[in-house]
């Protein structure tokens, strides 16, 4: 709902053709026009700049971007989170673990020759909203924010203050009815001057009216003028005596499940959580959240959630700390992680296939928690996303739930990698795994400090930061070896030899996977052992070291064929055999490869076989013997479908590849 501020919209749009003071001195623009809209909270002033983005979207191709910079709580969010949200509304995906410069700038650059319009609510200082602007004048920014931007040039605000008598009577009327509003008109426009025009204080009087349809608009001023200040600034003192009028007509039931929603994360709700809050089934929350939105405590939102105003959460805050006990509060909070563990792994479960024992456990629990589909699901986390990871942000800072935030933070991850896989997801892991971090280091676990090391690195290394991986492998070596963990301690110095090995330092990437091999060797891990050999071939290949990286390619070779991966085997031949063309011996390379090929074809493996029947031609070709290399070539065609006796390329037919030595971790 929406009334009057006709004067405001008017001299909002009036703004945006103002002519600025880079238009006065001659100059273009540089950057996007920022309306300012300042107002308290409550004061309606997020309402006016969605009414004012309604009424310009049109003008604006590429759409409208919103984000919130303050959390219900009252901490600013990080720019780096605020542009991340920005791109992926733009389908763009920022690189997990970028920091806030980067990510700022690549918005930055997205948006340079789009026309779009942005939406920066709740601002909460200027170097906020300037982290965000484009440098780009075809797009306009719409900031709303409780004063003045100082820093930002060339922005004059809009003040919101309380609405005027008309709108304020109108906006009661919705709530009471024309009918009480009618006979004594007067009196409403008392009541209007009691809330001082505040539209969130306004709603809550219209949702008390509406809740005695027997009560009189004067009745209900005459309470409100009743209510004692408690000491409060003068300029919150119509929204906290309206709050207090409504609370105190709850029953005790209700006005205990209300101040639990200040526990909800980002005070969003939906059934789920307020059930779990409350400790009541989910119809009965459903009830208590309809409940709430008439009385105005509570607005509705999409697909079945439900927001707390911002400005009642500090009113919320301070009734939950007066007469809620800690051990109370902490319960509430506790039944929430534990419905929300729930319902991620059944989220996670509903992947799972038919008949395995994940979907056993899955048809046990009650239909409340349980997803009919995996489509379903995956809408489920899309939409509760931000919440989620809030509520896990939420659990580490409490510090008193430790156990239970690693169990949420565990089952977020695998909910999200199972529905987007692990690459997709890679920035909401990073988030995830350093929380896992300060949890660990908090409580002294070193083997879960080893592991959140060892996946921040190795996202580290998917998106180039090899030193920072680097780094972070070491102290997992550390964290790994105070646990005493074997896992953790060899794949950390495999980890530290693969970012050596990608930097170059070929020297010291030998030493370390000679160190992680010798642990293998000891504890007769005979796979791990198998692709350390090759990792070492790959080094003293880099290196020039034909003479080592012949024998540690033929112990992988070796390694692979007791353990029976006969495509491992072939691999590692090939790759023998490139050392010694490496080498100077075609010969002693034509007939590995050779043998290459023939495990190659004993493997069953279609593209493998071919690539090594390529690779066998270009040594033919070297050799001076081009009837046999054609031969080769023809043969792996009619492999992959592609020549006169295949079946023709068809949609699967995959591409053939070049066997390489690789750096990276299977």
């Amino acid at each position: 709902m929406f009334f009057g501020r006709e004067r405001e919209i008017k001299a909002l749009r009036a703004d945006i053709s103002r002519a600025g003071l880079d238009t006065l001195a001659g100059r273009k623009a540089p950057r996007a026009r920022v309306l300012l809209i300042a107002g308290r909270p409550g004061s309606g002033r997020t309402a006016l700049a969605e009414r004012l983005v309604r009424d310009l979207e049109r003008g604006y191709r590429d759409g409208v971007l919103r984000a919130r910079l303050t959390e219900p709580g009252g901490a600013a969010v990080p720019v780096e989170r605020v542009a991340r949200g920005l791109l992926a509304d733009l389908g763009i995906a920022a690189p997990a673990g970028a920091d806030e410069d980067d990510v700022s700038a690549l918005l930055r650059d997205t948006l340079q020759g789009r026309r779009a319009l942005l939406l920066l609510d709740d601002a909460a200082d200027a170097e906020q909203v300037d982290a965000l602007l484009p440098d780009n004048p075809d797009c306009l920014v719409v900031a709303v924010a409780h004063g003045p931007l100082t820093g930002i040039p060339d922005v004059r605000p809009c003040t919101v203050g309380g609405l005027d008598v008309k709108a304020a009577v109108e906006l009661l009327e919705t709530y009471a009815g024309s009918v009480r509003i009618t006979v004594d008109p007067q009196a409403a426009e008392t009541l209007t001057e009691l809330c001082a025009g505040q539209p969130a204080a306004l709603v809550l009087a219209g949702g008390w009216l509406a809740a005695r349809p027997t009560a009189s608009v004067a009745d209900l001023a005459k309470r409100l003028r009743a209510v004692p200040d408690d000491g409060r600034p003068a300029s919150s003192r119509p929204l906290a005596r309206a709050f207090r009028l409504a609370y105190e007509a709850l029953p005790a039931p209700g006005a205990r499940a209300l101040r639990l929603l200040a526990l909800a994360p980002l005070g969003a709700a939906d059934p789920q959580t307020m059930s779990a809050l409350a400790g009541c089934s989910v119809s009965t929350a459903a009830s208590l959240l309809d409940g709430f939105v008439a009385l105005g405590f509570v607005r509705e939102a999409p697909h079945g959630r439900y927001e707390v105003p911002g400005c009642l959460m500090p009113f919320l805050r301070e009734r939950l700390a007066a007469e809620d006990r800690p051990a109370e509060t902490q319960l509430a909070r506790a039944r929430m992680l534990e419905r929300t563990v729930r319902l991620l792994q059944s989220c996670r479960a509903v992947t799972e296939p038919e008949g395995s024992p994940a979907r056993r456990r899955l048809a046990g629990l009650p239909r409340a928690l349980r997803f009919p589909r995996r489509e379903d699901a995956a809408d489920w986390l899309d939409r509760r996303e931000a919440a989620l990871l809030a509520c896990a942000r939420l659990a580490v800072a409490d510090g008193e739930l430790d156990t239970l935030a690693r169990r949420l933070i565990a089952a977020l991850v695998r909910a999200l990698a199972a529905h987007r896989g692990t690459e997709a997801a890679a920035p909401e892991l990073y988030g995830l795994h350093g929380l896992v971090l300060d949890v660990a280091e908090r409580r002294g676990l070193h083997r879960e400090r080893a592991a959140a090391l060892l996946n921040l690195a190795d996202l580290d290394a998917a998106t180039g930061r090899t030193r920072d991986a680097l780094a972070r492998y070491r102290a997992a070596l550390d964290a790994g070896r105070l646990a005493n963990d074997p896992y953790a301690t060899g794949r950390a110095m495999e980890s530290v030899g693969g970012a050596y090995q990608e930097l170059g330092d070929w020297q010291r990437a030998a030493d370390w996977y000679g160190r992680a091999l010798a642990q293998r060797l000891a504890r007769d891990e005979r796979e791990d052992q198998a692709r350390l050999y090759g990792r070492l071939g790959a080094v003293h290949t880099y290196a020039g070291r034909y003479g080592e990286a012949l024998r540690d390619w033929r112990a992988a070779a070796a390694g692979y064929r007791r353990l029976g991966d006969v495509a491992g085997h072939a691999r590692a031949l090939s790759e023998a055999a490139r050392v010694q063309e490496y080498a100077g011996r075609p010969d002693d390379s034509l007939r590995t490869c050779e043998e290459a090929v023939e495990w190659a074809r004993r493997a069953g493996d279609v593209r493998l076989h071919a690539a090594l029947r390529l690779r066998l031609a270009d040594t033919l070709d070297r050799l001076g013997d081009p009837a046999a290399a054609r031969l080769h070539r023809a043969a792996a065609e009619r492999l992959l479908g592609t020549g006169p006796a295949g079946q023709g390329p068809g949609p699967a037919a995959p591409p053939t590849y070049e066997i390489r030595s690789d750096s990276r971790k299977d």
